[in-house]
């Protein structure tokens, strides 16, 4: 005997409601792991931005720093450039400590004479900074491996020519 035709279409409704669910469960899984996916993404983007930011602002405390040091050594209290040293608190306007240091050879080179045939020397000056944001010291060594830790050196020379007796 064969069965009607109207318990054949129900027996296959039964089937196809089961099917029906594993299906949904299969989109609501990948549609959760696109919506993982699209937040990772965009939680890398805004801490790399982040620390774009923070290496901007180490860079120009860096070069404040150098700035800062030169004038020392030129007019300031460092003239003579006795391996002076100082940190600068600058977390106010870009959030970064920087140590600044000044270092000169002991004597003067002797470079060439002036028109009147007296020698000239010269002494070389050289101001690194190193700046970050770290604690109050630069280069922080316990910090360098915290996420976030932003650290930049620069260093300049100056020369100063003076005619000896």
């Amino acid at each position: 005997m064969k069965p009607h035709p109207q318990q054949h279409l129900r027996h296959l409704l039964y089937r196809q409601r089961g099917l029906g669910a594993i299906a949904a469960i299969v989109v609501l899984v990948m549609l959760s792991a696109l919506a993982a996916s699209i937040l990772r993404m965009t939680w890398s983007t805004q801490l790399a931005s982040a620390n774009d930011i923070a290496a901007a602002r180490a860079e120009q405390a860096a070069q404040a720093g150098v700035e800062w040091g030169l004038y020392q050594v030129q007019r300031g209290s460092w003239q003579g450039c006795t391996a002076a040293s100082q940190t600068l608190d600058l977390r106010a306007g870009l959030g970064m400590w920087v140590t600044v240091s000044c270092s000169a050879p002991a004597q003067a080179y002797v470079e060439g004479g002036n028109d009147q045939g007296a020698a000239r020397s010269t002494r070389i000056y050289t101001v690194d900074a190193v700046a970050c944001n770290g604690t109050a010291t630069c280069p922080d060594a316990n910090s360098i491996a915290q996420p976030g830790h932003v650290e930049r050196r620069l260093q300049a020379s100056v020369s100063d020519v003076q005619a000896q007796p």
